[in-house]
């Protein structure tokens, strides 16, 4: 029988719902894992363990008693230290934030607690989810478990070595150029960045207002819908919030499988503009094969340069983080770690007509993007 920490969160809400776990037991095994690992790995900044005991008896009691919440009930979280969370501290790993405690939770933090997830934990990040692997912060950096020395990938860095070490069932990432994808690829977990507008990043720390994505990090893809399913849906609190009121099953809507769905490939984006080594090609190569195999129709889709849409995105990111930080930037730049305050900085080199021209270039960018989307139903890019 798989160990209680390796547990996936279907498997675990499939053992919950017919008695044959307790959320106690299994975030007691959340906890001493954490316990056993975290001085080695570094991805919990601050763990809740009384707080995540207590709120598992609550959920016992209540699933005992009839009143199961849904498939989420009773599963421990962790969530990247830009969550905000009432009355637990949110430093997003920086001496800026050391000493916050917010009084009111993020919208995606409330819902997953409506949704009777235990919180047993806040997850290292990059500072303020850009800069790097850094010394002079006030908690190290998290390590990949799978490796000592190997890069976790940024910036949910925590994210991606709390699932592959199986100190915790589910996490919480962020997304602004990578910082989902990348720690998911390089721990071997499942990372989803949800469209733009679909999840709510109110009580998020920003990186970039325009670029910004919250989203789940869990070892498969089911686990991810049924995340997204807790989580999606219109907030009035996000400005950029377009989500329907409507919100699919995100869960059930895996079963239709993908016979006869059409995937775009982006071979230019891994073979000639940031070409990919032998292994990851082949690798691809595999994954498309499966898809193939699955029943999906496979369509080459030709889009403009990879360094068109980097470049867009750095100017678009550095502007806005730099908007984001300039008071502290000013008046005490050494509070912030050297890696983070370099690449900070780097958005004061630039000019409102650099800002609005990548603004207009995304615009335009968008615009090729919908058209190749319109023939097929899903893209990959390989990288």
């Amino acid at each position: 029988m798989t160990e209680l920490h390796y547990l996936t969160v279907a498997e675990a809400s499939r053992r919950i719902a017919k008695g044959r776990l307790s959320p106690v037991d299994l975030v007691d095994a959340s906890l001493d894992r954490i316990a056993t690992l975290n001085k080695k790995l570094n991805a919990f900044v601050l763990v809740t363990g009384a707080a995540a005991r207590k709120a598992a008896k609550k959920a016992h009691a209540q699933i005992k008693a009839g009143r199961r919440l849904g498939p989420l009930h009773g599963i421990p979280l962790g969530l990247k230290d830009i969550y905000s969370t009432a009355g637990v501290r949110t430093t997003a790993h920086s001496k800026v934030l050391l000493h916050n405690v917010p009084k009111t939770d993020s919208t995606v933090a409330a819902k997953l607690n409506a949704a009777g997830m235990v919180l047993v934990g806040k997850l290292a990040t990059h500072e303020f989810a850009t800069g790097g692997p850094a010394k002079d912060l006030p908690f190290p950096p998290a390590v990949n478990p799978w490796k000592e020395g190997h890069f976790t990938g940024g910036s949910s860095s925590g994210s991606g070595s709390a699932i592959a070490a199986g100190l915790v069932t589910a996490t919480m990432g962020s997304d602004t150029s990578g910082s989902i994808r990348g720690p998911s690829a390089f721990c071997g977990i499942a990372g989803f960045k949800p469209t733009y507008g679909l999840v709510s990043r109110a009580g998020v720390y920003p990186l970039s207002f325009s670029l910004d994505h919250c989203g789940p990090m869990t070892w498969t893809l089911e686990d991810g819908a049924m995340m997204l399913d807790a989580i999606a849906g219109p907030d009035a609190a996000d400005p950029a919030s377009s989500a329907p009121e409507r919100i699919p099953n995100y869960t059930r809507a895996l079963k239709d499988g993908i016979r006869g769905m059409k995937v775009g490939v982006i071979r230019r984006f891994y073979e000639k503009d940031l070409e990919a080594t032998r292994e990851a090609k082949k690798a691809i190569e595999e994954a498309l094969l499966v898809l193939k195999k699955l029943g999906a129709r496979l369509v080459d889709v030709n889009l403009p340069p990879l360094a068109d849409w980097d470049a867009c995105c750095r100017v678009i990111l550095q502007a806005e983080a730099y908007a984001i930080h300039e008071k502290d930037l000013r008046t005490r730049p050494n509070i912030f770690a050297r890696v983070t305050r370099e690449r900070l900085l780097s958005g004061a080199m630039l000019s409102a007509a650099d800002y609005i021209q990548a603004l207009r270039r995304r615009a335009q960018l968008c615009r090729i993007y919908d058209e190749a989307l319109a023939k097929v139903d899903v893209v990959v890019t390989g990288c």
